[in-house]
């Protein structure tokens, strides 16, 4: 009778710890000129995989700069160790979800050299997408910038396993793009 009782407990207290995560992120209002929108974590089965925070311009609600292709950046900080292999199946697994098999094929040169930048994750690592009209997609591992293309096609399709529907999941869409 106790483990289903405290089962029970656990899960009723997981939202109350999610501001934890959040803190460990400490993810600034502000990051290369763009505002923090919003934060969220994304769990899996009740474990936290990483934090997200999304920014965008002032004047730009979340919505705008993902429909648009305005400034925007995507920031995770990761709670867990994971696998670069991982990383790059889960990647695949949502793009095909959410693009035609033509669509990834005229991508997959794009994308195949920004996934060679991944690494293995360690907890405490943190990896951004940013991409503006006139630098591009930007990737940032721990602060270092270790990729950049021009293509808006690139950006879109890859924010878009975040941000885009059949995505990764929606809850942590939903949260990154209210207003």
């Amino acid at each position: 009778m106790r483990l289903p009782i405290a089962l029970l407990f656990a899960l009723m207290s997981t939202p109350l710890l999610a501001s934890e995560p959040l803190q460990q992120a400490a993810f600034p209002n502000e990051q290369q000129q763009l505002q923090r929108k919003n934060q969220t974590v994304l769990d899996y089965l009740w474990v936290d995989v990483y934090a997200a925070a999304f920014y965008t311009e002032a004047q730009t609600t979340p919505q705008q700069a993902v429909q648009q292709m305005r400034k925007q950046r995507l920031e995770l900080y990761y709670l867990r160790n994971i696998d670069r292999s991982d990383v790059i199946k889960a990647a695949w697994t949502t793009l095909e979800r959410q693009h035609s098999a033509n669509e990834l094929q005229a991508l997959r040169a794009e994308i195949e050299p920004l996934q060679a930048k991944f690494n293995d994750i360690q907890a405490g690592d943190r990896y951004a997408l940013s991409y503006s009209p006139e630098g591009g997609l930007t990737l940032e591992l721990n602060g270092k910038q270790v990729y950049q293309s021009s293509s808006p096609q690139l950006a879109r399709a890859y924010l878009g396993i975040w941000l885009a529907k059949d995505g990764l999941s929606d809850k942590l869409r939903e949260r990154l793009l209210a207003p």
